[in-house]
């Protein structure tokens, strides 16, 4: 299993040790055993505990570095894919390979699967096997894809019925599995998408869409984090949705300077779908870290659990992105 940090040791997470005092038995100054206060009194206590502990502030210095680091990472997907060339394919699988890595550590670590370190192994071969494919497969397409992803799939399952406690836990971690897998396998699609005509646009309209709304929903949420979603949850959904339009605004405008078939039509429809999907990712992120932290499991480590979001969300989205590609365009 991988280490995690706990709570109190985390630089962006808020000091945890009035929780913890609270979290004491009580007892009075004077040494006697606190069932002397009255039951009125320590219903207000414990009701005043739970608000407390369900209301999770939004952090901006943390805000702003996921942002930042949605930034890069679109950056670099986009440029990479710009450059990439018939003969130059493999430096851009490389880096592809690179954020592969990145996200079976961060989703992982959060999901937690059966058999964590043997389900990453089998994810991370799972990625090389699949730049392989996407790079030398003639015609450039899916199909293999998909084999690579069932099998990857399937020898994750198998690794987790080694163990006896293992088995215990496969039906609950067939989704999250599934999901470790299937993000591996979309940033392949990558690969494929700039060996066909007009795929090298349609990644730069997809990814442009994705990387305006999580940077923009997590600006935002440093600045004006309001309305709150839900107090265990982080976001304001002035964030989440203005990002969501603004990389749908980016993406018309792409479509309308791009070369045919684009269209300023074409590419707000595509930018609307990536940059939703992409948002809808990155929220459910904030969501499955609030539930752990309710069931009182230990959080993810601080950099996979700030990692997740925009991984999850560019990986996710890109699926969506290609069959827009092949129906659409």
């Amino acid at each position: 299993m991988f280490p995690t940090t706990p709570r109190d040791s985390d630089a962006w997470d808020d000091d945890v040790s009035r929780e913890i005092a609270r979290s004491a038995p009580g007892r009075s100054a004077a040494g006697f055993h606190a069932g002397d206060r009255s039951e009125e009194h320590d219903r207000e206590d414990e009701e005043d505990f739970e608000e407390e502990v369900r209301f999770v502030p939004v952090r901006r210095q943390l805000s702003i570095a996921i942002a930042g680091f949605a930034a890069l990472l679109g950056a670099g997907l986009i440029l990479g894919a710009q450059t990439s060339g018939p003969d130059a394919r493999w430096p851009y699988a490389i880096v592809i390979f690179g954020v592969q890595a990145l996200y079976v550590l961060a989703f992982t670590m959060a999901i937690r699967p059966p058999a964590a370190g043997i389900t990453a192994g089998v994810c991370v071969a799972a990625g090389a096997v699949a730049d392989y494919v996407a790079v030398t497969t003639e015609p450039a397409g899916v199909v293999r894809l998909l084999y690579v992803l069932a099998g990857a799939f399937v020898l994750a399952l198998i690794g987790q019925t080694i163990r006896a406690q293992d088995r215990l836990q496969l039906r609950d971690a067939l989704g999250g599995t599934f999901v470790v897998v299937l993000g591996v396998i979309s940033f392949a699609l990558l690969l494929v998408l700039t060996r066909k005509p007009i795929g090298t646009q349609a990644v730069l309209v997809g990814l442009t869409a994705v990387g305006i709304a999580v940077l923009l929903a997590h600006l935002i949420d440093a600045i004006w984090p309001k309305p709150r979603i839900a107090l265990q949850v982080p976001r304001g959904a002035t964030g989440v949705v203005a990002g969501a339009m603004l990389g749908t605004l980016a993406a018309a405008g792409l479509g309308s300077v791009l070369v045919l078939p684009l269209t300023p039509a074409k590419g707000a429809i595509l930018g609307f779908v990536a940059a939703g999907v992409a948002s809808l990712v990155d929220l459910a992120v904030n969501y499955s870290e609030a539930g752990r932290s309710m069931a009182g499991e230990a959080p993810t480590f601080w950099v996979a659990r700030h990692m997740q979001g925009p991984l999850g969300a560019f990986s996710l989205s890109l699926p969506i992105t290609y069959i827009l590609t092949v129906t659409l365009l």
